[in-house]
């Protein structure tokens, strides 16, 4: 399963984040030499209008010709990039920060994800002290790792590689991997025998979001592949096809299995994503179709061997309109996690080899908790729930019964690495706070749960710090939680420090993570808040609905309140006050930044969407329609520009200090949407306030960028927030 599913294409808060190694590049002669822009400024970039009339309104974009990103636009970004790290070099404590910042994250041993296979336990962990995650596997919890899948080892002198997903066979036998350079996420398929640690000879390339799904006697497995054109192409993520592979065969004799054009009773669009999944000890095969990123999933069933016959018998089992967002299938057993009449989702069971969801049965009731996840093992169905921001977990047994497991301690619990495998008892998960980190447990019912040895305690000391969660009353009265972490010897007054990320896009919850980056930040004195904002999903559907399209305007708003709460109840100050979004997350403290320029100091915004109006004509856009609309109806077009934070500034206005990231391998935010929300900035703003531009080479949307690229970055927004809020310690001479 890949780290983030397809409907998190634009998703990553601050846990994902890009890096500063960036190489000088010799810069075009309209650009400004490079001594000459650190004394007097960034560059300046040539303004060409263009004006497009959109349902009778007229729309001028200043610098429509980054778009094309060719050899002027590449000089002034890598003139920018150079300009930034020359300024935020000559912050002094900032090489401090980023000593206390590694030391922090290389005393980890990160746990990203758990699975089983046979008798074996694979998981992919970052060691302590290591940049890049890795893939161990070892016999049982007392066993000792075995290295199987190091990125380090394959990748180019002077670049990185990532492993970006992998799925174990059903026997442990084999894993199937992705791995991609630099951050870019263009995956490439491999499969490795365990037993011997040699590669098989199959290479397989456009597997960005391969997800796959191994046969049950692992003989060969189910995979999404990209078609066949330039990552560059706006098409790239579209037309994409599911094939079956047979382990030491040559990919060009793979077989498509669903998809565009291969059953004409099945309607797939453009931006349909289409994978089949067998799961071990059933007889059925199930095919999905997600559209981009909407959440909502077409499903089909049909017997497993027919598929692998070539004639499968597709039967429908759900539609978008059924608003079924995730299955697992345990035999015959079929159970859909919806929110059809329930925004906090509720469980419906079906019997797979006849799927009628007319005939299903409700056997997980609607409740306070957020429904998050489910998965199925061979002892039942275990179901992730989400209460006020704290994760749980439940258990449903064969003859209906539901227990709770009791949980180590308040936390949260990553919905991507909740894992089952139906072949074995029990739940697997990392459970963490925002003061505490992670250790992986698993879970049997009825009502046990077992903290394992598969991460070990870092040896960093948590006792310092608390965290609070409270509610803040939006401008409409709805409450939006907030969480807020602190040194527990923190006196509260206008003159700290505040960092408030804030999100709230696809319906994609910010849980509680250990905070081991920013721990350098609460020493200095600051505090760290996340505000739950609607567009996320911390409340349900409805608090996702209300946070999309038209209605987006809730999301910055949002924000607004939880920053005015924090300001009114003696936290901090407007001159103390910063606030960070990334990804789509840009939208949220773009227009905070437009629309309140002068509620806060700082403003972070990383990787960030900042040209909603013209996001769709980039190769993740199209995916991204569902979640945010298109131009190309009125609605949309007046929904994107409202959300355009490019289109909101405007000149003669006296913005804050402003730094935005970017990684030129970014394929899910276009690096022209930073760029121009940077040159626009520049040239608008009326204050002396510094507009900056963090440019890396080597990283696309900070996924996969390595741990000291990541520690790096963290060091650059913590004193850059230091600095532009006053902190004498961090003022250049």
């Amino acid at each position: 399963m890949p780290k983030l599913s397809r409907r998190e294409f634009l998703a990553s808060s601050t846990v994902f984040t890009l890096a500063a190694a960036y190489p000088a590049h010799a810069v075009a002669t309209w650009v400004q030499p490079v001594d000459v822009v650190i004394g007097h400024g960034p560059p300046v970039a040539p303004v060409i209008p263009v004006v497009e009339n959109y349902f009778g309104q007229s729309v001028t974009d200043r610098y429509r010709w980054m778009e094309g990103q060719g050899l002027q636009w590449q000089d002034y970004v890598r003139a920018q990039g150079i300009y930034t790290q020359a300024v935020l070099a000559k912050i002094p404590g900032r090489d401090r920060l980023a000593a206390d910042i590694a030391a922090n994250t290389g005393a980890l041993a990160a746990v990203m994800q758990v699975q089983l296979g046979g008798t074996k336990i694979f998981t992919e962990r970052r060691p302590a002290g290591a940049n890049t995650s890795k893939l161990y596997m070892r016999d049982t919890l007392a066993g000792t790792d075995q290295l199987l899948i190091d990125p380090d080892a394959t990748a180019a002198a002077g670049e990185h590689n990532e492993l970006d997903w992998w799925q174990a066979s059903p026997d442990g036998a084999y894993v199937v991997f992705g791995i991609s350079s630099g951050g870019s996420e263009e995956s490439t398929l491999r499969v490795i025998e365990t037993a011997s640690a040699v590669l098989l000879p199959e290479t397989i390339s456009r597997t960005n979001w391969a997800s796959p799904s191994w046969l049950p006697d692992g003989s060969g497995f189910f995979y999404n592949r990209l078609q066949d054109v330039s990552p560059d192409n706006i098409a790239y993520e579209e037309k994409s096809l599911c094939w079956l592979h047979r382990l030491n065969t040559d990919a060009a004799t793979d077989v498509k299995v669903f998809g565009t054009g291969l059953d004409p009773a099945i309607v797939v669009r453009d931006i349909d994503a289409p994978n089949v999944y067998a799961t071990p000890g059933s007889a059925t095969a199930l095919a999905v179709l997600q559209s981009g990123v909407q959440n909502e999933i077409a499903l089909y069933a049909a017997p497993l061997g027919g598929v692998l016959a070539g004639h499968p018998a597709w039967q429908q089992i759900c539609a978008p309109a059924d608003n079924v967002t995730a299955f697992a299938l345990r035999g015959d057993e079929l159970y859909l996690l919806t929110h059809a009449h329930a925004p906090h989702y509720q469980i419906l069971k079906l019997v797979a080899s006849k799927p009628d969801i007319a005939t299903a049965t409700v056997v997980v009731r609607p409740s306070e908790a957020v429904i998050r996840g489910i998965a199925a093992a061979r002892d039942g169905l275990y179901i992730l729930d989400l209460t006020a921001g704290l994760s749980g977990v439940r258990h449903l047994g064969a003859d209906g019964t539901l227990t709770r497991l009791p949980m180590p301690f308040s936390g949260a619990i990553a919905q991507e690495a909740f894992y089952a495998g139906t072949l074995h008892d029990g739940v697997w998960f990392p459970l963490e706070s925002w003061v505490r980190p992670a250790v992986i447990c698993h879970g049997t019912a009825p009502a046990t749960v077992m903290q394992t040895n598969l991460a070990p305690p870092p040896a960093i000391d948590v006792s310092p710090y608390m965290s609070e969660e409270v509610f803040v009353a939006a401008r409409d009265g709805v409450r939006i939680p907030l969480s807020i972490v602190s040194r527990k010897d923190l006196k509260h007054s206008d003159n700290t420090p505040m960092l408030l990320e804030a999100y709230g896009a696809y319906g994609i919850t910010l849980d509680p993570y250990f905070l081991s980056r920013w721990l350098p930040f609460l020493d200095r004195g600051g505090i760290f808040a996340v505000a739950h904002v609607r567009g996320g999903g911390e409340l349900g559907e409805d608090w996702h609905r209300a946070g999309q399209k038209e209605q987006k305007f809730h999301t910055w708003q949002d924000a607004e309140d939880c920053v005015l709460h924090l300001i009114a109840t003696g936290y901090t100050s407007h001159r103390k006050a910063a606030v960070v979004g990334g990804s789509a997350g840009g939208i949220t403290v773009g227009r905070l930044l437009t629309e309140r320029p002068d509620l806060v100091a700082v403003v972070i915004d990383m990787v960030g969407v900042s040209d909603a109006m013209r996001s769709e004509f980039s190769p993740n856009g199209p995916p991204n329609i569902p979640e945010f609309g298109s131009v190309k109806t009125e609605g949309g077009f007046h929904a994107l520009l409202a959300m355009d934070a490019y289109q909101h500034v405007h000149d003669g206005v006296k913005y804050p200090s402003v730094l935005l990231t970017t990684g030129l391998h970014d394929p899910r935010v276009a690096p022209w949407e930073p760029t121009k929300m940077t040159a626009r900035l520049q040239a608008a703003t009326a204050s002396d306030n510094p507009v900056l531009l963090r440019v890396e080479a080597d990283a696309g949307h900070g996924i996969g960028s390595t741990r000291a690229q990541r520690d790096q970055e963290t060091a650059d927004i913590t004193a850059f927030i230091l600095w532009r809020t006053g902190d004498p310690r961090y003022q250049p001479a």
